[in-house]
């Protein structure tokens, strides 16, 4: 019998062993085997099935992280899923799974600044060039390859500025180039928005965010298709940069709930953005806009939104806006998001990086909201009483 998503969250990865309904935490670091014959048919297992959770040292993993990966390559429909410590590890490991020195990629321009600055300075050092392109203008992305070009980057929708571009058209300049493509897809989720199925080769997912659900874990998730699967398994194996059991029981706890979380983020930010869509002084950036771009980008791709959302802010002072996020009551002030709690940050243009398509207007602010599981009339009323600060 063939299960919903949301059927198959609830009923995954239970340990029939033990009559639990959770799988054990497997803590390991030495492996024990009877005899050396034992690991040597061990390790043929893992070459004949790499992606079987056969070990023969803590470093590659234990059952707890191998179940996580099971869940999350279902649900990405994936041919495997790696785990890494951080999001940002995943990341890492995609471009430096795919790139060489002399090698060059294509980046979108309103990527996550550890991202942009990864791709635009560090990788100088290893000799690898990045070109940013424009997500609305996908010309720029064309003109930008070479020979040369190795991957595209996307991140969709962009980070802080939420531009949504037509990735469907962005895989197929990539097949037609032979280009191999990379999206970070934290924002949806494989609940909204599935890219290995839309024929991307990589998938980045932040794990500290949706899939943790709890605001207490780090992690990363990096689905791959069968193509690309030998190269980062080989990057994999040389950075160690791997995700232990303790983390990965906490991200298979959040994952239980995501779909029922991720409708009440979304339940949630749709109220929240109606009630914001109404200043002039506030341009908001979320798909809620039927007649604009990237409403019908995110309409043509998507199943579902998010709760994280900007707002283009339009103030002679930017203090008042600093004053408008300081007076939130109901509304944390830090890093991250995907929690049930709510967020608020004024985002300063330094912390975007060296943006080649954003130009802010004179008296125009970023700030960014992620709107949580609290009663949504609550977040409104808090808004509101703020937005009097704004001059």
């Amino acid at each position: 019998m063939s299960n919903s998503f949301k059927t198959f969250l609830k009923h995954t990865a239970k340990d029939f062993h033990n009559q639990a309904v959770n799988p054990p935490i497997v803590r390991a670091s030495t492996i024990i085997f009877k005899s050396m014959g034992d690991i040597r048919k061990m390790q043929n297992k893992a070459k004949s099935d790499p992606t079987g959770g056969h070990f023969d040292y803590g470093r590659q993993g234990t059952s707890t992280t191998h179940v996580l990966q099971k869940i999350l390559s279902k649900l990405e429909e994936s041919y495997h899923t790696f785990l890494t410590p951080t999001g940002f590890g995943a990341v890492f490991l995609a471009i430096f799974s795919i790139t060489r020195p002399g090698d060059e990629i294509i980046v979108a321009d309103p990527v996550y600044s550890p991202t942009r600055i990864l791709s635009q300075d560090f990788l100088k050092e290893f000799n690898i060039k990045t070109t940013f392109y424009n997500p609305h203008d996908l010309k720029t992305l064309e003109n930008s390859i070479t020979k040369k070009t190795k991957l595209i980057f996307v991140e969709n929708p962009g980070s802080n500025t939420f531009e949504f571009h037509d990735i469907g058209k962005v895989v197929s300049i990539a097949k037609k180039h032979k280009i191999l493509t990379a999206i970070d897809n934290t924002w949806a989720t494989p609940y909204f928005l599935k890219p290995i199925k839309l024929g991307f080769d990589m998938a980045i997912v932040s794990a500290t965010k949706y899939y943790s659900g709890h605001s207490d874990v780090m992690g990363g998730s990096l689905a791959v298709n069968k193509k690309v699967f030998k190269q980062v398994l080989k990057t994999e194996k040389i950075t160690g940069l791997r995700l232990g059991p303790d983390d990965a029981y906490l991200i298979t706890r959040g994952l239980r709930t995501l779909d029922v979380r991720l409708d009440r983020h979304r339940e949630n930010a749709k109220k929240v953005s109606n009630f914001l869509s109404k200043f002039k002084n506030i341009k908001l950036l979320y798909p809620y806009k039927k007649d604009s771009l990237n409403f019908r980008m995110w309409k043509k791709y998507y199943s579902g939104a998010s709760g994280l959302m900007g707002l283009r802010i339009k103030a002679k002072s930017e203090k008042s806006v600093t004053k408008f996020v300081n007076n939130l009551k109901l509304f944390g002030h830090g890093y991250s998001w995907g929690g049930f709690e709510s967020l608020a940050l004024h985002q300063n243009l330094r912390e975007q990086g060296d943006r080649e398509y954003l130009k802010l207007k004179k008296n125009e602010h970023l700030v960014r909201l992620h709107i949580g599981l609290e009663d949504p009339s609550d977040l409104i009323a808090d808004i509101k009483q703020s937005l009097k600060h704004l001059k």
